[in-house]
Parts: C-alpha cells; sequence; structure tokens
C-alpha cells in the first residue's frame, strides 16, 4: 500500500485534469471526421442520391451513443469511473479499426460501415457520459466550470484534428483516403488509454464504495488546503451516508421522483435541447452545405471545416477564460437567442432578398458556431456533470448523455433528408425556432449552479422540486 501510496503521489493535478477530459478527443475526432470522409466515401461507393443511407453512415455512431452513454453511467456506478473510460478506449481502438477496413461489397458495405460505426457509437455515447460526470467530481467548485470546461475543449480539438487530418489526406486516392480518416481514430484511443491507467478513481466514487483511506489520498492530488479536503469528504461522507441507506430502493423510476424530478428534467432537457438546436448538421455536413450554397465540389470544400474547427477552439478558451465569471444561465440564454437569430436571419433575408449571395449562410452559420462554441457546447456538459445527486448521478447522466444523442442521431439522420426536400436557409430557420425553445426552457426550468458544491446544488434542486411538487400551480 506504501508503494501504491508513493506511486500515486506523483500524479500531478494537471495530468489528472489533462487525462481525465482526454476522452473528449475521442468523441470530438469521431464527430469531425466523417465530414471530410465523407465526400470520398459517397464517390467511393456511388452514394451521391442516396440521401437515407448517407444519413445512416453519419448518424450511426450516435445511435449506438444512445445506449453506450445509459449502459456507461449505470455501470460506472458499479465499476467506477476509471475502469469504463478504459473500456470505452479499448472498444474505440477495435472499432476505429474495423471501420477503417470496411469490404467493399456493393450495398452491403455500407450496411457493414453502419454496423460497426453503432458498435464505436457504444464507445463514444459512454466517454460523453463518463468524461464530464468524472472532471466534475475531481474538480474543486470554485473551478469546476473552468476545469470541466477542459472536456469542450478536448472535443472541439478533437474536431479540429480531424478536419486538419482530413484536409491532409485528401490528395490520395478516393478510397485510401476516407479509409485512413476513419482508421486513425485508433490513435487518440490508444493514447487515452495509456493515461489513463495511471489516473486515480474519483474520490465521491471510493467514499461511495467506503474507502475513505483512499478518497483522502486523491483529494490531496488536486485540493491543496488540508482544511478543504477535511471539509468536502465530510459534506461528501454526509451525502453518501444518506445515499447507502436509500442505495436499495434506487432505480431508474428514482428519477422521476418528486425529490429529483426537477433536477433530472433541468439536466436531460438542456442536454437534448443541445442537440435538437442542429448544431451537428454544420458539423457532419459542412462541406455538402457550401456545395449546395455554391455549386462547388464537397471534397475542394475541406477547408470550411478547418475554419468551423479554428473558431471551436477559440471559443472553448473564452469559455474558460469566462466560465466561473457568469452565471451559467446567463450564458445559456444569451448563446441560444443569437443562435437561434444566426439560423432564422438567413430565411428572412432570402425571403425578401431572392438574389442573395449563397456564402451568406455560410457566414451565419459561423456566427452559430462561435456563440455555440462558449456557451451552450461546453455548459451542457458541465450542467451534466454537476446537476444530478451523488444517488442517481451514473443513471442520469446516462440519460442526459443518451437524449443528447439521440438528437444528435436524429440531426444526422434527416438533415441530408431534409435538405433534400427543401431550401438550406428553411431547414436552418426550423432549428433556429428550437434554439429560442431552449432558451425558453432554461429561464423556467434550470437553476443556477456556479459556485455551489455539488451537494449544494442537490439541496437547492430538491427544495425547489418539492416547492413545485406543493405547488402546482406555480
Amino acid at each position: 500500500m506504501n508503494v501504491m501510496a508513493k506511486a500515486e503521489k506523483k500524479i500531478s493535478s494537471a495530468f489528472i485534469y489533462f487525462f481525465g477530459s482526454f476522452g473528449g478527443i475521442l468523441f470530438g475526432y469521431d464527430i469531425g471526421v466523417m465530414t471530410g470522409a465523407l465526400p470520398f466515401l459517397q464517390a467511393d461507393w456511388h452514394l451521391e442520391n442516396a440521401a437515407s443511407l448517407v444519413g445512416w453512415i453519419t448518424s450511426a455512431v450516435m445511435f449506438g451513443a444512445i445506449f453506450g452513454g445509459a449502459l456507461a453511467g449505470q455501470l460506472s456506478d458499479k465499476f467506477g469511473r476509471r475502469k469504463m473510460i478504459l473500456m470505452s478506449a479499448i472498444v474505440f481502438m477495435v472499432f476505429s479499426v474495423l471501420s477503417g477496413v470496411s469490404p467493399d461489397m456493393g450495398e452491403t458495405s455500407a450496411y457493414y460501415l453502419i454496423i460497426v460505426r453503432m458498435l464505436l457509437g457504444l464507445a463514444v455515447g459512454a466517454a460523453s457520459a463518463l468524461v464530464p460526470a468524472y472532471m466534475s467530481e475531481m474538480a474543486p467548485a470554485s473551478a469546476r466550470g473552468r476545469l470541466s470546461g477542459l472536456n469542450q475543449t478536448m472535443i472541439v480539438s478533437g474536431m479540429l484534428l480531424s478536419y486538419v487530418v482530413d484536409f491532409l489526406l485528401k490528395d490520395l486516392p478516393g478510397e485510401w483516403a476516407w479509409r485512413l480518416m476513419l482508421g486513425l481514430a485508433a490513435v487518440p484511443a490508444l493514447i487515452l488509454f495509456l493515461g489513463v491507467l495511471r489516473l486515480p478513481e474519483s474520490p465521491r466514487f471510493l467514499l461511495r464504495k467506503g474507502d475513505e483511506a483512499q478518497a483522502r489520498r486523491v483529494l490531496t492530488y488536486i485540493r491543496k488546503n488540508p482544511a478543504e479536503i477535511d471539509q468536502e469528504l465530510a459534506s461528501i461522507k454526509e451525502t453518501a451516508k444518506e445515499e447507502r441507506q436509500a442505495n436499495s430502493k434506487t432505480s431508474w423510476s428514482t428519477l422521476f421522483s418528486s425529490k429529483y424530478r426537477y433536477l433530472v428534467i433541468a439536466g436531460v432537457g438542456v442536454a437534448a435541447f443541445q442537440q435538437f438546436q442542429g448544431a451537428n448538421a454544420i458539423f457532419y455536413y459542412i462541406p455538402l452545405i457550401v456545395q449546395k450554397a455554391t455549386g462547388q465540389a464537397a471534397s475542394s470544400n475541406l477547408m470550411w471545416p478547418i475554419v468551423q474547427g479554428v473558431i471551436l477552439v477559440i471559443g472553448s478558451l473564452v469559455y474558460m477564460w469566462i466560465a466561473d465569471k457568469f452565471n451559467r444561465r446567463t450564458l445559456l440564454m444569451v448563446g441560444g437567442a443569437v443562435m437561434g437569430l444566426s439560423f432564422i436571419l438567413p430565411a428572412i433575408i432570402n425571403w425578401m432578398m431572392p438574389n442573395m449571395n449563397p456564402m451568406t449562410i455560410v457566414v451565419f452559420l459561423c456566427i452559430y458556431v462561435a456563440f455555440y462554441s462558449f456557451t451552450w457546447a461546453p455548459l451542457t456538459w458541465v450542467l451534466v456533470g454537476e446537476i444530478f445527486p451523488l444517488a442517481i448521478r451514473g443513471r442520469a447522466s446516462g440519460l442526459a448523455s443518451s437524449f443528447n444523442w439521440i438528437g444528435s442521431w436524429l440531426v444526422g439522420l434527416i438533415f441530408p433528408i431534409m435538405t433534400a426536400s427543401m431550401p438550406q436557409e428553411a431547414v436552418f430557420a426550423i432549428f433556429g425556432v428550437i434554439c429560442i425553445l431552449g432558451v425558453i426552457f432554461v429561464k423556467t426550468c434550470v437553476p443556477e449552479t456556479r459556485g455551489h458544491t455539488l451537494e449544494e446544488i442537490e439541496e437547492q434542486g430538491t427544495n425547489r422540486g418539492r416547492v413545485k411538487a406543493s405547488n402546482p400551480e406555480n
């Protein structure tokens, strides 16, 4: 035990936070990689006029992620966040390679790739649920927004990495280009696996399992003040004691009991709105969007994803700077309002000026991405990581992740079908209305969490939930 303690004491807090959030690289890479691979895959397998098949190939990862998020969230309550992140990295490596070596057997190839990408989605969904939970449980309340925002920085860095890889490989023969783009996702998965091997388990999970000594040891890596450690341990222990007493009664139905319903609706609702607002339509299909607007071949528009990726990375850094200076609700409402207008205004301008420059819509999409990058993109996962009480955190985080991926899957699936049957401006206007509805939801249904401990958030949310239950007219 002493040898283990000495080995663990060499782990710096920077190392813990870096690899604790590195799963976002996998998440981001797979969101972005199909953006560049799709034009070459369409040409190689002659899918230019198969909108529904293209939608399924693109969205298959998100379909698998629906189940991966829920499954990993539940299993992490039993086996721990760290072990499940390791398992996710292994699954990601295997199915990334299998995606890159898809057999060329006509239409059968498309179905093979869809199935493999669904299985890959299990790992992507797991990462989307586990990383925010792990980071929120490791970060101090005063810096939780900023440190949890590392997850978003990793996600958008993974997206930018995939866009750059796509651009560098675009001059290879078509078949080799898309295969390497998909297969190279195994590299960051391997890096994640090796890094997480040295990470400690979450102190909250350790206390829940009764290992107070190890929980204290982990807190010494990431907290400088001994008094802060004692106070945090006492607070976590009190909550953990209450949750252990009720553990035998905890089930999926517990999420919607009067004690937790308000917080679950708030967290799951924000996670769902983030995707139904249409951001991933841009990230998955921007070369095809530009192609439809300008008539230029999609494979020649791979610089546009890099532009979007750079905006996303800059936005994530802006968020880390402002994360703990502004309320979560304020940022979500301001961001959602601008995002909604960025989608709705091109439709209005096109209606008033039918000869509108086709690149106008792309400019507005860049404005949308800029505001999304430092509001809804990072704050969704910060809220998911901090709003759910310990007793239901695994299940609730998994449910939120699954609803997030349901939205991502549906957007990825139906966007090419919608744009094949109506003007792009009209499609984005629909997403704009959803953005405005998201603002209304945040204003009426989401509690403020900035600067509160996880235990304070639980008390705040459950108390408001009881008030709502006793005064339904309010």
